[in-house]
Order: structure tokens, then C-alpha cells, then sequence
């Protein structure tokens, strides 16, 4: 409905009305024990982390069945530490979620509806509507026991959203699928999101996930957020050894940190090599890690010299084919020094002449696509 019209004698100074526009809110903030997030409305926010980093404990006490612990929990800006789970308005789904054995599919996804004392026959459209919008049209009158893995993950997703939460949270729901199925209800959530404009705090270990769905990512840890932002951003400029390690894949080259030029840093790899990395956390004169990505390395099974400045000779060490690509271990490191190791990735297919184990090779990467970080103990190795 357009907005009426002002009397054609309003007064048209600019002084007439002097209040700011309203500050749109974050439809959930979450304060205290050093740790502070926001999640905007509408946005798919994850937190990534291993077990045990406190995502699941944040995800239930927002829920409201665990304390908050001191935390300050805002929903669209009012206080909901001590409002009932019943009374959120957040929806929660876990991996190993159950649905009720005794009823339908459909008499599933309809339950928060019949409890809010929505009549049955204003209930039957918008499960329909899930149950189209979740692929579980034909399966509608079954009971849980017949339903694949992933059918099921999808009917308490569909009963998670028949109460239209202003909140969903999703405790890596997917983790027991197999990764056929997982991928395909990936894609199904992002299509979802958008096509619902679902606001969603996501919970996972696994980062191919929060690549794909998240528009920002958090990495928990000793009680704190180590790093928010979109995800890509994350992969390419972690702000820690922890973060680099949890975004995928990572070569960790121990060293020191000898010399600064500009804004790179000189590092002395315990292999005896020096290369040249951006500094992120490291300190000059102090042990550090270079961390680069397996697909950023440049090989070539031909000399360091033939390959161009820059280049480090290498040992091929292992071939692994793994369907979508090639692995390969590498040796590197200087005549004397205790050698490294390197996992370099290429396109499977690439043509590879003389590529075997014991074969002599070379590598590079540009500065510029490597950290200099602190070690940290609990990054993945």
C-alpha cells in the first residue's frame, strides 16, 4: 500500500522533520565472556570450528535450553535470556533429530501449527509448500521409519520452518549424511535461504560448507571469535594458523622470521630455504609458520633453474589420484637441513610428463599467496 499523501499546504522546509532514519537492528546479538556476534537479518552466518570450540553450547543457549552463562542474548533488540524456548520464536534443528515415529511426514511438519492452534485446514497449505519446496511431496504419508537419511533431515527442516522462526538455528544437521546427499541439501539450504529470506546461525565442522552457504563466517575458540568475515576472505587471509588450518587445506612451513622488506617477510624455513611471505600475526626475530594452499603452488616436473627466480627444486615422494584431482607429496629443502614435506594439488588429467614417485621437480608460489603465522597448538596439521 503506497503511503499517503502530505496536505498540499505542508510546510516543504527541510527543517520540518530533523530525526535520523531509524538504525536497522541485528536480528540476534550475543554479548559477554568475551564474545560478541551479531547475525543481520537475512544473513546466513557460520560458525566454524572443530568439536568441543563451544559452537553447540552457543547454538542451545540461544535456543534457550542451556544457560546463557552471562551472556547478553538479543532478539530484534528485547531481551530473551529468560523468555522459554516455547516463546522465541528460533527454530532448532541437530543432526540426529528425531521426528515423531507415530505420525505422517506431513502430520510431522504440521505439529508446530496444531500447537499454535492452527486450524487443519489452514494448516494444509503451507506444508504443502514445504513439502514441495523440500522434495518430500511424494513421501507426505509415510511414516519416519521408510524415509532415507536425507528425507528425513528434510522433514524436520520442513517442520523447523512451518513455525516461520524468526531464527533458524542449524547445529551442523547434516553431519550423519553421507556426501551425496550432504552436498545436494547444501545447495537446497542456500536455495532456501534465499528464496525465504530465512535469517540463520549455522553451526559446522566442515568447510566446503561454510564456503558455500555462509555470508560470514566466525571461527570460535578459547571462548572468543578469532576472526568474522565472508568466508573467502577467510581462506585467503586467515588471521591465524588456526583459522588458515580450518578453512581447508594448508601446507605449515616452520621457521623464523629474520627480516622485513616492505610488506613481506623473510622467512627461514627450518628446511634451510628462505621464501618470502605476507606477515599476518608473526613477529620478526620469533618462530612462525608459513602457510600456503596446496592448489597455489606452481609445479613442474622440470629444474628449479628451468622453472624461473623463485623456484625450489623437489623430490616427488607419492602420486595420489583422488578423482577430481591429483595430490602429490613433495621433499623440499637445501642439501643438510631436515626436509620438508609439501602437498601440492593439480587438475586431474593435466599432462605430467615423467611425473613419479623419486622423480626430480620444482615448485613456486607468489609471495603474496602466502601467511606468515604464529603457531598455534590447535591448528589442524
Amino acid at each position: 500500500m503506497s503511503a499517503p499523501l502530505a496536505p498540499a499546504n505542508a510546510p516543504t522546509s527541510p527543517h520540518r522533520d530533523r530525526r535520523a532514519p531509524p538504525v536497522a537492528l541485528p536480528q540476534l546479538s550475543v554479548g559477554g565472556l568475551g564474545l560478541r556476534l551479531d547475525v543481520e537479518r537475512g544473513e546466513f552466518f557460520t560458525l566454524l570450528g572443530a568439536a568441543g570450540a563451544g559452537k553447540s553450547a552457543l547454538l542451545a543457549a540461544v535456543a534457550g535450553f542451556e544457560q546463557a552463562g552471562g551472556r547478553d542474548l538479543l532478539l530484534e533488540g528485547r531481551p530473551i535470556g529468560r523468555t522459554a524456548p516455547h516463546r522465541r520464536g528460533i527454530g532448532l534443528v541437530e543432526a540426529g533429530t528425531a521426528l515423531l515415529p507415530q505420525l505422517t511426514v506431513a502430520a510431522n511438519i504440521a505439529l508446530p501449527l496444531h500447537l499454535r492452534g492452527v486450524a487443519r485446514a489452514a494448516r494444509r497449505a503451507p506444508v504443502a509448500e514445504l513439502l514441495d519446496r523440500l522434495g518430500l511431496a511424494d513421501q507426505a504419508a509415510l511414516r519416519p521409519h521408510r524415509l532415507a537419511p536425507e528425507q528425513a533431515v528434510r522433514a524436520v527442516l520442513a517442520r523447523a520452518l512451518a513455525a516461520a522462526p524468526k531464527l533458524l538455528l542449524l547445529d551442523d544437521p547434516l553431519a550423519l549424511l553421507d556426501r551425496p546427499a550432504r552436498i545436494a541439501l547444501q545447495f537446497d539450504l542456500r536455495r532456501l535461504h534465499a528464496a525465504l529470506g530465512l535469517t540463520v546461525l549455522h553451526a559446522t565442522r566442515d568447510p566446503a560448507e561454510a564456503l558455500l552457504l555462509a555470508a560470514r563466517v566466525g571461527v570460535p575458540a578459547d571462548g572468543r571469535l578469532q576472526q568474522i568475515g565472508p568466508p573467502q576472505a577467510l581462506y585467503d587471509e586467515p588471521a591465524s594458523a588456526l583459522v588458515a588450518g580450518l578453512l581447508g587445506e594448508a601446507n605449515f612451513l616452520p621457521g623464523l622470521f629474520v627480516a622485513e622488506d616492505d610488506d613481506l617477510a623473510d622467512i627461514q624455513l627450518d628446511c634451510g630455504i628462505t621464501v618470502q611471505a605476507r606477515p599476518i600475526d608473526a613477529v620478526r626475530g620469533q618462530r612462525c609458520v608459513v602457510a600456503v594452499r596446496p592448489e597455489r603452488i606452481a609445479f613442474a616436473t622440470v629444474s628449479a633453474e628451468e622453472m624461473g627466480d623463485g623456484a625450489l627444486p623437489a623430490t616427488v615422494q607419492d602420486v595420489l589420484p583422488q578423482g577430481d584431482h591429483m595430490r602429490l607429496r613433495l621433499i623440499v629443502g637445501a642439501p643438510g637441513s631436515p626436509a620438508a614435506l609439501l602437498t601440492v594439488w593439480r587438475p586431474a588429467g593435466a599432462p605430467l610428463a615423467g611425473l613419479h614417485a623419486g622423480a626430480s621437480a620444482a615448485v613456486a608460489w607468489q609471495p603474496y599467496h602466502a601467511n606468515a603465522l604464529l603457531p598455534d597448538r590447535m591448528a589442524p596439521r
